[in-house]
């Protein structure tokens, strides 16, 4: 079994590979005990840090997604009876519906500080079969996702992810934790799927008005959403004088619903 030090971080990867098994196996135990009779995909499981503890639980079905071809000849060669469940892809390019169509599926893993918001993006594309996340990001992205409205942190991704999931920050994670260190600490979140199937409004305004109001988060709403409701913004003068960080997530489907009725 190669250690470690034998495989070698890529930087054009964001690779920072988890060294303290403690930590692995406190993230692996997020998982809850109904969600482990799930399908659970592990997202850039490296050397195998995480996966040593999924293969203890009694998950129903596991596979690994890897694009770094050295890392996926590692994880073959030290995991030879998940062959079969390794998939050697691109996570964010990979159709997550056609394999794991009419799934429960949880996503777990240590993701890329530098294509973590992009992953997010992914999961809530796929919100209808993805029903649990636990995932290790950079301690400020975490922070982010969390953060409720009032708060400066409180972004785009704050709101959409929130609109379907309940999210946690669970436990930061210094920086020695890794192999090589990073520069700033990570920290672990997880999402579960709440019970919203559909939202009270028309989703595709939702998501187009909730970017819209917080490209210009530093304005207020009447001037960050006025290319977008010239015409309509009149009958939300409830909210025009206030900025996108102020507004929960039931405040933005209430918004939607009035611009989109005018």
């Amino acid at each position: 079994m190669r250690m470690i030090s034998a495989v070698r971080a890529k930087k054009s990867l964001g690779q920072h590979f988890l060294k303290d098994p403690a930590v692995a196996q406190r993230i692996v135990n997020l998982l809850t005990a109904e969600r482990c009779q799930h399908t659970v995909l592990e997202v850039g499981p490296g050397t195998g840090s995480l996966t040593d503890f999924l293969l203890q639980k009694a998950i129903a079905k596991l596979y690994l997604i890897e694009i770094d071809q050295d890392l996926i000849f590692h994880l073959k060669e030290k995991y030879v009876s998940l062959n079969n469940e390794i998939i050697a892809a691109d996570f964010l390019a990979y159709s997550l519906s056609e394999q794991f169509k009419d799934t429960r599926l949880t996503i777990i893993g240590n993701f890329p500080y530098y294509i973590s918001s992009q992953i997010f993006f992914k999961i809530l594309h796929n919100r209808q079969i993805v029903e649990e996340v636990v995932g290790m990001v950079q301690k400020e992205v975490a922070e982010r996702l969390v953060a409720q409205a009032g708060n400066k942190r409180y972004g785009i991704l704050s709101v959409l992810l929130q609109a379907f999931y309940t999210l946690e920050y669970c436990f930061t994670v210094p920086r020695e934790a890794f192999f090589p260190s990073p520069r700033v600490d990570s920290a672990v979140i997880t999402m579960h799927r709440n019970k919203v199937s559909e939202l009270a409004c028309n989703e595709q305004s939702f998501f187009q008005i909730v970017k819209s109001a917080f490209q210009q988060r530093r304005k207020k709403l009447r001037n960050a959403l006025h290319a977008y409701h010239p015409n309509r913004l009149h009958a939300a003068q409830m909210f025009l004088d206030k900025r996108a960080e102020a507004l929960s997530v039931a405040e933005f489907i209430q918004l939607t619903n009035i611009l989109d009725s005018q």
